[in-house]
């Protein structure tokens, strides 16, 4: 039930580049609406399955601290740009607690964070991205893939770039036009400074907190029998 469970999770993350891909190709009108109702769609199995899953309250509270710690951090780097400890806390929120947590972290940090930096048609995709990012960290901190320190940096690095092409992706989706080839790439080298930004202090802010936190929350994942997944 859980590889069932976990390639369901999959399929239907990476529904959402598939669903933009044929939107581009297909030239579709509403892209940016159609797509971002897709992204949704996406992000409500996990927490339908949270919800089943009946977590206690121990499973939960480091968490929400990460959550509450991803926010207020974003909140103090307002002035910013780009600059901001939100993915590093979610990379970190997966590689300890597992793939769902990792998701959640990220889903949830970016909506009440928007509540300060302002809600719109962006934060669906930030949710989802963010929560994608969080999501493969997860997956990838049961592998020996993510046993170094320069390997998480490497990941905050790649998770960066891969949050800021899928929030390329859906502006050019929705407000590129005439969207050609020479367009989106243009779209894309526009925002590679930005991107840049993001990824360098993604690795900044992993490599200043990832080996203590980890220690930490590994301690408590032990000490008080917190479920991971």
């Amino acid at each position: 039930m859980n590889r069932m469970h976990r390639w369901l999770e999959i399929a239907v993350l990476a529904g959402v580049p598939v669903c933009m891909a044929l939107c581009a190709y297909g030239g579709w009108e509403q892209t940016a609406l159609f797509s971002t109702g897709v992204a949704l769609f996406a992000l409500l199995p996990f927490f339908v399955r949270l919800e089943r899953r009946k977590p206690r309250a121990r499973d939960l509270m480091p968490l929400v601290v990460l959550i509450v710690t991803a926010v207020v951090g974003r909140m103090l780097f307002a002035p910013f740009p780009n600059i901001k400890p939100l993915l590093a806390i979610v990379i970190v929120a997966g590689l300890c607690f597992g793939r769902q947590s990792g998701l959640l972290v990220g889903t949830l940090s970016v909506l009440a964070s928007n509540f300060f930096f302002g809600q719109g048609a962006w934060t669906p995709w930030q949710m989802y991205a963010c929560g994608l990012m969080g999501y493969i960290a997860g997956g990838l901190g049961k592998t020996k893939l993510c046993q170094s320190r320069a390997a998480v940096l490497c990941l905050g690095a790649l998770a960066a770039y891969g949050y800021g092409c899928i929030l390329n992706s859906w502006f050019i989706l929705g407000f590129v036009r005439p969207l050609t080839l020479q367009t989106a790439l243009a779209a894309y080298g526009a925002g590679l400074a930005f991107d840049t930004a993001h990824a360098a202090a993604t690795v900044v802010f992993l490599g200043l907190i990832w080996l203590p936190w980890r220690k930490k929350l590994t301690r408590i994942v032990q000490k008080y029998g917190i479920r991971t997944e």
